[in-house]
This record gives structure tokens, C-alpha cells and sequence, in this order.
């Protein structure tokens, strides 16, 4: 019913919203209905999440059973009318009015002909004072049409833009003409880096832009992958690769904040924590240490950081979301995270038939080993090594050398099982495997 007058949003697996290029967070509120008085069809949206970004003004349902997630863009508001202070207003919520224009149809579309008075009513404790600031900061700063501008020359534009570009490409013709494009390009991301690191002000100021410039020079990295011929070899293609990986740790353009999320602050940065990880996990195989993340989040979101408390809270708030990662603790104490997808029985099965090789089986095998097997960290390869102990798959031996695992020889025998009754009289039995040199 909504998709009917307003656009709808696109989420992430967390239920993040998914901003466009050079789009920002602004302020969430939570418990936020919208309706509008105008048109008696327009549906009342009643107690959902409020998200205001630099170019749109977002509305997702708080029910997971009927998901419903629409967007109004800034661009379409043409007026947004100031709040009455009044008697009445003090026994009711915050309201706050602004007319946008619409098709005839009543669809919110930013070339209608007529317009329609839309009201939010804030439920929730807010600063109405504050959001209306920042409402009114969003909309004056028209961040979209900069972000319009920027994405012209980008790869998916239209036969109009490519039409105009067209015509002012005409000049630049023959080898001489891209490479004098290619040097001015060059010349004006210099000067972009060297305006970013005069201070840490303009740093920051120019955070943005580098995140939308290193994405830009990624997917130009990805389209030329593309079109590559066979002369190309295996030391460039994994340079390139390199090169992807390093611009996507540049960091997050709009990381959540306390300023911005306020209450919601552990509860967005849960979701925007489950789209992050994702991968860093399949560079490290499903699972990876929280200390690795916990410095990997905080590289990314560059000067918005993170204390370790928040991190372990907003990693426990995946139990209450349908997030396809979760938290898990081993016995030794040791917290990762890791794929719900991840299995462990075929972890062990790779560890069993490494065990069962003619060396191991003289020898034993070490964390380092696994860890060469299984492609993770000599840390986790031992988390891995003391998991398969404990089913019962593997037994250990401690020496000056550290810890060398073997298979296990007598499977059928419990590991709670280390005491025994015989005839008279009680003899403790130590079950371990025997390593036959």
C-alpha cells in the first residue's frame, strides 16, 4: 500500500538501509508514525524507524513479520513549516509538517504538479528542537545534486549524460588527448589528497570524498579486470586484486554514531557491524578473532571510534536480529564471529585427514600446521585443534615443545570416563592416546 505513494528503500541483510554515493546519516528516531491529512488513501505508517540523511528521509517498520521500508527524497520537499508552540501542543507528541510534490496520483515524485502536506509524529523522547535543525540543515544543503554531478561521469550514466560528455570529449582526441585526461585527473585527486592532510579539520571535511574517490577508482579497477586480454599475467592480476582489497578498508562513508543514532546507537551499530564483517569473513574463512575485527571497524570508521564495550554489546544484539553472523565463545574463553553457515564437522574433517597423514601420525601436528591447512591464524588453529579434542576426534601431548595433537585411538571411550571400578579395588585410568614412535 505504501509502495503506492512513496518510493521503497532498499535494505542489507541486517535491515541497513543501503545509501546512495556521498550519502550521510544524519539523526535516527525511533517510534516515528507517518501519514498525511491531504489524502485520506495515503497509509498510516505507525511506529516505525526514522533515518534523515543528507538526501532522503526514511521510514522502516519495526514489525520483521510484514517488513516495510519507503523513502521520501529530500529533493521533492518544498517547504517545511515551523513548529507552534501552543497549550495544546504540550498534551500531545511532536509533530512536524512539510509539504512535498506529487504526481496526480498522489505518488511523491520530486517532477509532480501538485503537492501533499506529510506529518511525522515523534512517540519516542526526542529533542523535536534538534531533529528539526538538523531537518532543515539536510534540506538547505542540497548534498544530493553535488552527489548527482559527481556521478555523471561514472560507469552506469545515461545516453543523455553520455551525449553531453560527448560533446565535451570532442577536443580531446588521439594517445595525447588521454593522456593529458589522464593527467589532469590525476592532477586533481593530488591536490584533493594534499587539501586532506593540511590539518586534521580538513582531514575530516575531506573523509567523505575520499571514501566516493577510492570506490570510483575500485570499479574502474573491476571494469578493467574485465576487459583485460590474455597477455595478461598472474603478478598483475594479482596486484589489482591487492589494490581492491586495500580501497575497500578505506573506511565506512557514513559510520553510526552516538550524535546521530542516540538511543538507537548499539542498535544500529549492530546492523551496520553484520554488513561490515561480511568480508572479512570469507577472507578468513567463515570465522575470524573479535580482537581482528574490533581493529578492522575502527580503521574503517577513520575518527568515529568504537571502545571495546561497545563492540562486544553491539556483537550480542545479533541474538535479536536475523543477521546471518552471530558470536560464539570457545571453552578457552576466546570470542570470534562467524558465519551461522559456518560448520564446524567439516573443519574436523579436514583437521582428521591432515592427523591421519604418515608423519602426523608419527609425529603429531601443531596449531601452526592446521593453521597452514586450514588457511586462519595459528591462534584460531588451536581453538579449532581444542574443539576437536573435545569431541572425542583428536587427544594431546604436552611437552617442552608446546602442544602436539594426535588422533585419537580409542574413540569409544567417553573423555569423562577417567575413573573405573575393578573387583575390590578403585584404579584411576588416565585415557589418553598412545603415540607409537
Amino acid at each position: 500500500m505504501a509502495g503506492n505513494f512513496l518510493p521503497a528503500a532498499k535494505l542489507t541483510a541486517s535491515g541497513r538501509p543501503v545509501l546512495d554515493s556521498g550519502e550521510v546519516e544524519c539523526s535516527l528516531l525511533s517510534t516515528v508514525d507517518l501519514h498525511s491529512e491531504d489524502l485520506l488513501a495515503f497509509p498510516l505508517l505507525k511506529s516505525g524507524l526514522l533515518i534523515l540523511t543528507t538526501h532522503r528521509l526514511l521510514w522502516l517498520s519495526s514489525d520483521s513479520n510484514t517488513p516495510t521500508a519507503v523513502y521520501i527524497p529530500l529533493s521533492t520537499i518544498q517547504h517545511i513549516f515551523s513548529t507552534k508552540k501552543s497549550i495544546k501542543s504540550m498534551f500531545h507528541s511532536p509533530r512536524v509538517r512539510f509539504q512535498v510534490s506529487t504526481t496526480p496520483e498522489g505518488h511523491v515524485s520530486e517532477k509532480g504538479l501538485k503537492s501533499l502536506v506529510i506529518t511525522l509524529i515523534l512517540r519516542g523522547k526526542t529533542d523535536i528542537d534538534s531533529f528539526l535543525g538538523k531537518f532543515w540543515d539536510a534540506w538547505r544543503g542540497r548534498a544530493w545534486e553535488t552527489s548527482g554531478s559527481a556521478t555523471e561521469s561514472g560507469p552506469g550514466s545515461g545516453s543523455r549524460e553520455g551525449s553531453e560528455s560527448l560533446a565535451l570529449k570532442v577536443p580531446v582526441v588521439g594517445v595525447s588527448g588521454i593522456l593529458r585526461k589522464e593527467q589532469e585527473m590525476w592532477e586533481s585527486t593530488d591536490k584533493s589528497l594534499q587539501d586532506a592532510f593540511q590539518d586534521l579539520n580538513a582531514l575530516m571535511s575531506k573523509a567523505k570524498e575520499m571514501v566516493v574517490l577510492a570506490e570510483r577508482m575500485r570499479l574502474k579497477l573491476l571494469s578493467g579486470s574485465n576487459n583485460q586480454t590474455s597477455e595478461t599475467n598472474d603478478d598483475d592480476m594479482g596486484t589489482k586484486e591487492e589494490m581492491q582489497d586495500w580501497l575497500l578498508s578505506v573506511g565506512i562513508a557514513s559510520p553510526v554514531t552516538k550524535e546521530s543514532a542516540g538511543a538507537l546507537y548499539h542498535q544500529q551499530l549492530s546492523r551496520q557491524l553484520a554488513d561490515f564483517v561480511k568480508k572479512p569473513l570469507e577472507r578468513a574463512g567463515g570465522m575470524i578473532n573479535l580482537i581482528d575485527i574490533y581493529c578492522l571497524f575502527n580503521r574503517a570508521r577513520g575518527t568515529e571510534l568504537i571502545s571495546p564495550d561497545d563492540l562486544r554489546q553491539a556483537c550480542s544484539l545479533w541474538e535479536k536480529f536475523d543477521t546471518p553472523v552471530m558470536l560464539r565463545k570457545f571453552d578457552s574463553g576466546v570470542m570470534v564471529i562467524q558465519n551461522k553457515t559456518h560448520s564446524d564437522d567439516e573443519v574436523f574433517s579436514r583437521i582428521r585427514s591432515l592427523v591421519l597423514k604418515p608423519d602426523a601420525l608419527r609425529t603429531g601436528i601443531s596449531a601452526s600446521d592446521a593453521a597452514m591447512t586450514l588457511g586462519v591464524a595459528p591462534a584460531m588453529a588451536k581453538e579449532y585443534l581444542l574443539a576437536a579434542e573435545g569431541k572425542g576426534f583428536l587427544c594431546r601431548d604436552v611437552s617442552s615443545d608446546g602442544f602436539r595433537f594426535y588422533i585419537n585411538l580409542f574413540p569409544e571411550i567417553s573423555p569423562d570416563d577417567r575413573y573405573f571400578v575393578k573387583d575390590h579395588g578403585i584404579y584411576s585410568m588416565w585415557i589418553s592416546a598412545v603415540s607409537f614412535r
